[in-house]
């Protein structure tokens, strides 16, 4: 209790610094990142752990927390996006082959690295080592990813397609429930022959849902763009690979981008994926600070070979596929993207092919 009342004043001198220094948005945002880092690891609310689960025990009851936290954020976000087009952003990504390779990558790569984006985070801020070393390899992972993009747009892209646009805010949010309603049905028809009979959704999903959903609101209200992981960590790999004169950004098409131009320049405090990052290990530390230290087991080295690996390919591969479970997923689908669905689809396929791997290499 001593670490989590010392831990939580450093906590609120870092609001303070970014409220005073930086902006009040970034230490509102850092605030809501917080609020992600206690969420997901207080609630454990894995995106990884509920396909696994699903997959492997048939208990569907993570994913239709995730289908939960869908709605209500679409719900919200919709009407908002309408309301507000120029103020507000969605998480808008082309369908593409990039988008496909990406996707099916980084679903099987997730198993094997136990984490998505946000899973690594909140994990790395809990202590567990596989996790704390992944990160700098997601970053190099996802900068490479962002240096070769406009190669692997050249192989097939069309313009990204928001439902709220083509067909309004209402229409789109009953063809997002609609949706919803129908992967949450098979994924009750995949667990049908379970054995063990669960509940559709525990306590700790359904708050863990609820808040996150909120959580998610705030952060497209405050930021003007929904919640995003993978771009932070391009951009810490760029910064670094730039600064040492190892990349020039100006002969790259992705990083020679205006809007990309400009975050390379300023300071990384000032870019709104990066503050939340920073926060969601924040609070995953707060909620560690209570306990007595992670419970993870000890890895052979091939494990975390093939661990380490993952986690770099984590990186390139949703930096492809325009986000992660939370770019792609949460905020693709919770803001009326269509490439969010087609990732869903892709990631869970390469998915059922990451946890056989995971269990051949005993994680």
């Amino acid at each position: 209790m001593n670490n989590r009342w010392w831990l939580s004043g450093v906590l609120l001198v870092i609001l303070a610094f970014l409220a005073w220094s930086v902006s009040v948005r970034q230490a509102l945002l850092y605030g809501v990142g917080l609020g992600f880092g206690m969420v997901l690891a207080g609630a454990r609310f894995g995106f990884t752990t509920g396909w696994r689960v699903l997959i492997e025990q048939r208990d569907a009851s993570g994913v239709w927390a995730q289908m939960l936290l869908l709605a209500l954020a679409a719900a919200v976000s919709f009407p908002l996006l309408a309301a507000y087009p120029t103020e507000l952003s969605a998480a808008l990504g082309p369908p593409s082959i990039s988008l496909l390779v990406g996707a099916f990558v980084f679903g099987g790569c997730m198993q094997i690295a136990d984490g998505c984006g946000s899973g690594t985070l909140y994990k790395a801020g809990l202590g567990i080592p596989l996790n704390l070393a992944i990160l700098p390899l997601f970053a190099l992972g996802s900068f490479l990813g962002s240096a070769h993009l406009p190669w692997w747009f050249s192989l097939g892209s069309t313009q990204p397609i928001s439902l709220v646009q083509e067909f309004g805010a209402g229409s789109a949010l009953g063809m997002t429930f609609a949706g919803l309603l129908v992967i949450g049905l098979l994924a009750s028809w995949w667990a049908r022959r379970s054995p063990v009979k669960t509940s559709l959704l525990s306590k700790r999903l359904l708050w863990g849902a609820i808040a996150l959903a909120v959580l998610a609101v705030l952060n497209l209200v405050i930021a003007g763009q929904p919640w995003g992981v993978v771009y932070g960590f391009g951009l810490w790999g760029a910064k670094i690979a730039t600064a040492l004169h190892w990349f020039d950004p100006a002969t790259n098409g992705f990083w020679s981008q205006p809007v990309n131009a400009q975050a390379l320049q300023q300071s990384v405090l000032l870019d709104v994926t990066t503050i939340t990052n920073l926060g969601i290990l924040s609070g995953a530390l707060w909620i560690l600070s209570a306990k007595a230290g992670n419970t993870a087991k000890a890895l052979t080295t091939k494990q975390w070979v093939v661990g380490l690996l993952a986690g770099f390919l984590l990186g390139y591969s949703s930096r492809l596929a325009f986000g992660c479970n939370v770019g792609a997923m949460v905020s693709g689908i919770s803001t009326g993207s269509v490439h969010g669905w087609i990732w869903v689809v892709l990631a869970f396929m390469g998915s059922l092919i990451g946890v056989r791997v995971r269990r051949h290499y005993g994680y």
